[in-house]
Order: C-alpha cells, then sequence, then structure tokens
C-alpha cells in the first residue's frame, strides 16, 4: 500500500486550496488518516484527523475552523480542503496512516509543498 499526497500549490493569503491522500489498495477502512504540516525551522504538526468511517475528525487549534477534512471510500482517497489561507500555513504537508488504537503510523505519503503569499 502507498499513500499519495498531492494538490499543494502557491496560494495569496485567504485563498483556498485542497489536498489529496489517495491510497493504492484498500488501506482506509478500520484505519486512522492523519495530515501533518512541517515548517522550515519548525517541529512537525498533527493538524486534521479523521478514521476511515469517517467519523471523529479532529482538528489543531491552529486550523480549527478554516480546514476541513473528509474522506471519499470509494476512491481510497482522504482530502483537506484549506480555506482562509495565511502565510503561516505554508508548510510540506503530509498524509498516513495507522491502524485505528496502533501507536506507530503504517503508511506514509511524500509531502506536497503549500505556499500562501501574503
Amino acid at each position: 500500500v502507498q499513500l499519495q499526497a498531492s494538490g499543494g500549490g502557491l496560494v495569496q493569503a485567504g485563498g483556498s486550496l485542497r489536498l489529496s491522500c489517495a491510497a493504492s489498495g484498500r488501506v482506509f477502512k478500520d484505519y486512522v488518516i492523519d495530515w501533518f504540516r512541517q515548517a522550515p525551522g519548525k517541529e512537525r504538526e498533527l493538524i486534521a484527523s479523521i478514521i476511515g468511517s469517517g467519523r471523529e475528525p479532529y482538528y489543531a487549534d491552529s486550523v480549527q475552523g478554516r480546514f476541513a477534512i473528509s474522506n471519499d471510500p470509494a476512491k481510497n482517497t482522504v482530502y483537506l480542503q484549506m480555506n482562509s489561507l495565511k502565510s503561516e500555513d505554508t508548510a510540506v504537508y503530509s498524509c498516513a496512516a495507522k491502524y485505528y488504537g496502533a501507536r506507530d503510523y503504517a503508511y506514509w505519503g511524500q509531502g506536497t509543498q503549500v505556499t500562501v503569499s501574503s
């Protein structure tokens, strides 16, 4: 199973982007899918999380109310809709999957760069 993150790019402050995390296999059922981001010189930050069934989404305070995580089981894809983007949202965004209740991640996707210009 592989995860493929995509959808990053350059956007002006206040704009929107939608990131996708696509799995090559049927991995999302019973899995937790997390979106992380890491800005230069900063630690990796967990920003959003969803269970494969679509229940219990989690958002970090830094993105609450602006970002929305959703999944499409038919496409084995989890989306991160990012609205009202700020310059401080500039980072490399990546997704990861772990079995519900597990400590360690089983799969990681490569990062996609998001740059927000002010």
